[in-house]
């Protein structure tokens, strides 16, 4: 699939009326393809709303998304058709779990993508492997565990193969081990695909140490668009905007305020203790001048 690219793509909810509210103003970016896409913001900032027109399931007020420099929204067929390229999993997706087995609920997709049986079956087995779910086939998704149904709902979206893979807040509500798993998994599935991948998160440390690229919204605009690095050298202006910034980083600056001198950008937990380390020493060689 070619990259993903908006154009001044604006979003107003309830337009016309006392309660009309811009949700996303003049958003211009493209996505490579295969590209780990981060996207940070606070509450309300419009990055749910962007993500959410990458798929047609919201039309844009303004602007346009164009997949390989044609519309997905000139007509019915291709907002239908870009449904199967690009997949879309919600924040809480379990929720959205029915079926009577954990096998049943992979397939449904692919079934409505009217595919014979047997790839049908090759598409659950390889989803399923892929996030680590093989041996609950037979479980219904109700009796499970929080992050394992996070992992079933997340393989019925990798079931159909999207071209470009969408995930709002895939570790929304779950323990720091569910969590790890969910992204290593996601991690997993792009590295084996070449899939691009766009995750919505609130997680730094997850975004820091996994994503090539992040997009910071703020008050429905795009605030910075970046490599990890660039952005979290900013980390002053991301404080300012309300945002978390990631763990090595909040110590890199509690550290600065007592007078520690570290250098270079600080987000990972390597960084933090090689930009220690240095610190330390070029502190030791001052008083050994002395």
């Amino acid at each position: 699939m070619a990259e993903i690219r908006t154009e001044a793509l604006s979003h107003v909810y309830s337009a016309g009326t006392p309660f009309e509210r811009t949700a996303i103003e003049a958003v211009s970016l493209a996505i490579p393809q295969g590209q780990f896409v981060g996207v940070i913001g606070h509450t309300g900032s419009g990055k749910s709303t962007f993500i959410q027109h990458l798929n047609a399931l919201l039309l844009p007020s303004g602007g346009r998304v164009l997949s390989g420099g044609e519309d997905i929204n000139r007509d019915k067929k291709s907002r239908r058709d870009i449904k199967w390229k690009v997949g879309l999993v919600f924040q809480y997706p379990e929720y959205q779990l029915f079926e009577e087995t954990v096998y049943a609920d992979i397939a449904f997709g692919p079934k409505n993508m009217e595919l014979s049986p047997e790839e049908v079956d090759q598409r659950v087995r390889e989803a399923a492997g892929f996030v680590g779910v093989e041996s609950l086939f037979e479980r219904s998704p109700l009796e499970l565990s929080g992050g394992q149904k996070r992992r079933i709902a997340i393989a019925g979206v990798i079931a159909m193969r999207p071209e470009v893979l969408v995930l709002d807040e895939p570790t929304a509500g779950l323990d720091p081990e569910g969590c790890g798993q969910i992204m290593e998994n996601i991690k997993n599935y792009r590295e084996q695909t070449g899939a691009t991948v766009v995750i919505v998160s609130h997680d730094m440390d997850g975004a820091a140490a996994l994503t090539e690229r992040l997009l910071v919204f703020n008050e429905g605009r795009l605030a910075m668009d970046g490599t990890p690095e660039e952005i979290f050298s900013r980390p002053e202006e991301l404080l300012a905007m309300g945002l978390a910034v990631p763990r090595p980083t909040a110590i890199a600056l509690a550290l600065k305020e007592r007078g520690l001198e570290l250098d270079g950008p600080v987000y990972t937990r390597p960084q933090l203790k090689a930009a220690i380390l240095r610190a330390w020493r070029a502190r030791e060689g001052r008083a050994g001048t002395c």
